[in-house]
């Protein structure tokens, strides 16, 4: 491939495995194409998919990923611990090889211009391709969540930028945009006491005076009897898994609560683990040239 870009589509449905084995099918054996991964949470009730190839193939499996997740999916009827406003929650796209930023910001736009006529979907962009600055946050365009997005669109700073101005009746709206590669990483707690989820995400976010590319929320487990510290690092590189990882242990000290877990959504660089590995293992002066992978061809 001359040119990839990748897509890490969230999908709201976690518990129904026909209808994820149907919606990620569209992926599947597609020329240009590569399904690199695909994971599913019952309590969050979400599905994340990562997929790399040429853009216009990309594009055209997006779409019809897209049509099949309205297709099958009713919001009417979903509940789940993670924030969602539409059937297909949130489309990034991150340029990976001999893809400029704007090449990406555009192929996002023919993206939620084609599924906002052929499915009457709501879309916002957010990010990197926002039409303004109060939509770059995906927690502010997504704010108020299915339930409350007939409310939010009739305001006039939230008209959808592509499709009318109400949600899909049961497929809700999505967010589309470009934005860097980023980490979601949850750190499982020996607790049942959500509280205590919330108060540590509160204190190891950006927004809480935290971590500076940590975004963090709590969650219950409730299958697994234990909470969750669920978090997208959006830099790794200057917010790495063991300093959002040390400052959770930290916290939770406090309430005399242990880390019993942690897990990895999606993919995720090998940076990213092998300068996780070098901190705990007390490597000094460690770089990537000290990766074997790191030279092969």
């Amino acid at each position: 491939m001359n040119k990839i870009i990748q897509s890490v589509p969230n999908f709201s449905e976690g518990r129904d495995l026909q209808k994820i084995e149907k919606i990620v099918d569209c992926f599947r054996a597609k020329e240009g194409v590569k399904l690199l991964d695909y994971s599913s949470d019952k309590d969050h009730n979400r599905f994340v998919v990562t997929v790399i190839g040429e853009p216009e193939a990309v594009k055209n499996a997006v779409i019809e990923a897209i049509g099949k997740a309205v297709e099958l999916i009713d919001m009417t009827q979903h509940k789940g611990q993670h924030p969602r406003m539409g059937a297909v929650d949130v489309v990034p796209f991150i340029p990976i090889k001999n893809v400029t930023e704007e090449e990406a910001i555009a192929l996002s736009k023919e993206v939620a211009k084609t599924v906002a006529e052929k499915y009457d979907l709501p879309v916002f962009l957010y990010e990197k391709s926002a039409s303004a600055t109060h939509r770059e946050n995906l927690a502010s365009v997504r704010k108020g969540e299915f339930e409350g997005l007939a409310k939010k669109m009739q305001h006039p700073d939230w008209q959808p930028d592509f499709g009318k101005s109400a949600p899909h009746p049961t497929a809700g709206a999505v967010a589309i945009g470009v934005r860097k590669p980023l980490l979601a990483y949850n750190v499982n707690l020996g607790t049942n006491d959500l509280e205590i989820a919330k108060a540590i995400s509160k204190k190891i976010r950006h927004i809480g005076g935290g971590l500076r590319y940590c975004k963090a929320m709590g969650v219950a487990l409730e299958a697994r009897g234990i909470v969750q510290v669920s978090m997208n690092l959006t830099d790794f590189t200057k917010t790495a898994i063991y300093q959002a990882q040390e400052m959770i242990r930290m916290e939770a000290n406090r309430y005399g609560v242990p880390i019993v877990g942690a897990e990895i959504i999606g993919l995720v660089p090998m940076e990213a683990l092998a300068e996780s590995a070098a901190y705990y293992l007390g490597i000094e002066n460690f770089s990537m040239n000290k990766v074997l992978e790191n030279h092969l061809i």
